[in-house]
Parts: structure tokens; C-alpha cells; sequence
């Protein structure tokens, strides 16, 4: 089975999610106003294409996809959950930095990338290690 990305970005009315180029002979997207909304019309579609498939006698090749946000999308996601200042202290990034990357102003490097990466994962293994008594 094919592994594909998807990858979830900002758009003008909320969000959208797209596959990566593959060598599918079909493509999906999937919209909405939340990350949730989003990844739920991309399941949809992915429902909605087999059928399609199936209903005209064509083999349907399935997949598995994983999603990926671009950093604005993270961004704006997790900035209910997570103040700018408390992203730098996870990342390393400065608040001024995550903030033109929230708003479009600027876009970071392969690096920068990478360090959030690195931030946000050892802030989510420290958090499945916390237990309550």
C-alpha cells in the first residue's frame, strides 16, 4: 500500500488539506473551517473516490496518508492551546519569529523546521510521561 502526505495548510476561508504528488491516477482535497473539519472532509473524499471507483468497475488503488501541517497551520491550530511565549520556551524559537510565521510574513528555513520538530516532540513525550495520583 502507497504512503502518501497530506499536507493541511491555512486558507482563505479556514483550512485545506492535499495530497502530495503521486502517481495516483486520482487526486483529493479536503476544506474547512477547523483542522478537524479539514481532515474530515479529506476522509470523506477518500470514502467518496472509492466509491466512485467501485460504482464504475475501476480498480481503486487505496493508501495510507498521514497528515502534515505547514508551520502557519500548526501555528494557528495550537495558538488556543499554546501561547507564542510558551512555544519559544518548547522550541527555542523566538515569539517574534513564530508570530511571522503565524501571520505569513516570513516562512522558515529547513532548520527552523526542524528545531519546532524537535521542540514540540520532547514537549509531547514529556507530557505521555506525566502522571497524575
Amino acid at each position: 500500500m502507497k504512503q502518501v502526505k497530506v499536507f493541511i495548510e491555512k486558507s482563505e476561508y479556514g483550512f485545506s488539506a492535499y495530497m502530495d504528488d503521486t502517481p495516483l491516477s486520482y487526486g483529493l482535497i479536503g476544506e474547512g473551517k477547523t483542522v478537524e473539519e479539514t481532515i474530515d472532509d479529506f476522509n470523506k473524499s477518500y470514502a467518496g473516490m472509492r466509491e466512485y471507483y467501485e460504482r464504475h468497475g475501476k480498480v481503486f488503488e487505496e493508501i495510507e496518508y498521514e497528515f502534515f501541517y505547514d508551520i502557519a497551520s500548526f501555528l494557528d491550530e495550537y495558538c488556543k492551546a499554546f501561547s507564542l511565549a510558551g512555544l519559544e520556551r518548547i522550541t527555542g524559537v523566538s515569539q517574534t519569529q513564530l508570530g511571522h510565521y503565524l501571520h505569513g510574513r516570513s516562512k522558515p528555513s529547513k532548520k527552523t523546521i526542524k528545531r519546532i520538530q524537535k521542540g514540540v516532540e520532547a514537549f509531547a513525550h514529556d507530557l505521555t510521561a506525566v502522571r497524575f495520583a
